[in-house]
């Protein structure tokens, strides 16, 4: 698809394409407002983006979801990493377009943050602290994302700890939005059935009560490990949860492709891949192994992960070693490379072949400043890769 781009008057970026085959609009706006910008006070950024739409313009949480229903539109908001997100799906017909862009407008210039709606989210995510304290799971990932990231922001739970729940304040949500949902630190995605100036019109509504505001400042680097670290947390269960891996690149990096080609036969590619191939097929110590790169602003992971019964762990981890080191020295084979080049390729039509998904990705190449031809380019730069 072709895009469009341009920059509103008060300094947000804005990814525009145009899709005529159903009378459907699909806008959402991309803020750098992720949990790494929580700032010692893990949750902050999910607390703050789930409160956008429990009252804003003296409208209640009730009101803003029969605002919505109404016309038929669909609200969604969430917080990640890197970023926070507010969006809506609505009929591209006047009669319900309009009604959907006022009340998310309203939604996103006008949050109220009513105290009671409040102390209820706050009071929600401490009962989901204390569940994920109790999932083996989490446990090891909260684990392992700390023994990756060190220091880094990127280390803390973007759920929020016991800790952070506790010292968690109204005021502080508050200092969060006003100063993080700005327009400058903005970027706006618009996939669907309108013309461009249609598309500059809802823009330009949704952002003209949005403060300037500043750009959100650099994220500090990832350090890279040390040393290799072995942790073990004692739990009682039948099955051991495995994460195994180290820090592994940027969104943009120049050796993108290249890793994302090679993991896929490794171990992204399913039940196709060799992780799978031996610990599952061969030797039948665990149902699901994988390994995967998970690029963010700043360097991200590269992990692999299973679960086996427990008196199999060391087997498990030993089979695991093996084969990265063994794919490290001697990389894929020749058929390997190709059908997975191959199965990269001819997917990639199905993951942009509607708006939502398309959203998805206008979203990350805007967010990450990506080339706006990312997408023209996406199978000739995976067919260089040999």
């Amino acid at each position: 698809p072709k895009i469009e781009t341009w920059e509103t008057d008060n300094g947000a970026k804005v990814l525009f394409v145009p899709a005529t085959e159903i009378p459907m609009l699909d806008v959402r706006i991309v803020f750098d407002a992720g949990s790494a910008r929580d700032d010692g006070l893990s949750g902050l950024a999910l607390l703050t983006n789930g409160l956008l739409a429990e009252g804003a313009g003296g409208q209640t949480s009730q009101q803003i979801a029969e605002a919505f229903e109404s016309v038929g539109a669909q609200v969604s908001y969430d917080a990640s990493r890197d970023m926070a997100t507010v969006g809506v799906r609505s009929l591209t017909e006047t009669r319900y377009l309009e009604p959907a862009i006022k009340t998310l407008t309203q939604m996103l210039t006008q949050a109220d943050f009513p105290e009671d709606a409040y102390k209820r989210e706050l009071n929600r995510m401490k009962v989901a602290v204390k569940a994920r304290q109790q999932s083996p799971s989490a446990i090891a990932s909260e684990e392992f994302n700390k023994a990756v990231f060190g220091d880094h922001p990127y280390a803390t739970p973007t759920s929020g700890t016991e800790e952070s729940m506790e010292k968690m304040t109204l005021e502080a949500v508050r200092a969060f939005y006003h100063k993080y949902y700005v327009a400058k630190n903005a970027t706006v995605v618009v996939v669907g059935n309108v013309e461009r100036w249609q598309a500059e019109e809802i823009v330009k509504a949704i952002l003209s009560g949005l403060p300037e505001g500043e750009k959100a400042t650099a994220l500090p680097e990832v350090k890279p490990l040390e040393e290799a670290k072995k942790i073990v947390i004692d739990y009682p269960s039948k099955q051991t949860h495995i994460y195994v891996g180290q820090s592994g690149i940027k969104r943009g990096d120049d050796d993108y492709f290249t890793l994302y080609v090679a993991n896929h036969p490794f171990g992204g590619s399913g039940f196709a891949s060799r992780l799978v191939e031996v610990i599952r097929e061969d030797n039948g110590l665990a149902y699901s192994v994988y390994s995967y790169f998970s690029p963010l602003r700043e360097t991200g992971v590269f992990s692999m992960g299973m679960q086996t019964k427990t008196d199999q762990t060391e087997k498990a981890l030993e089979l695991l070693d093996q084969e990265l080191r063994k794919y490290v020295d001697e990389g894929p084979g020749k058929d390997e490379l190709a059908e997975s080049k191959s199965n990269i390729t001819g997917s990639f039509p199905l993951k942009i072949d509607s708006n939502s998904k398309l959203v998805g990705y206008l979203a990350m190449i805007g967010f990450y400043d990506l080339p706006i031809d990312y997408l023209d380019n996406f199978i000739a730069n995976i067919n260089a890769v040999d």
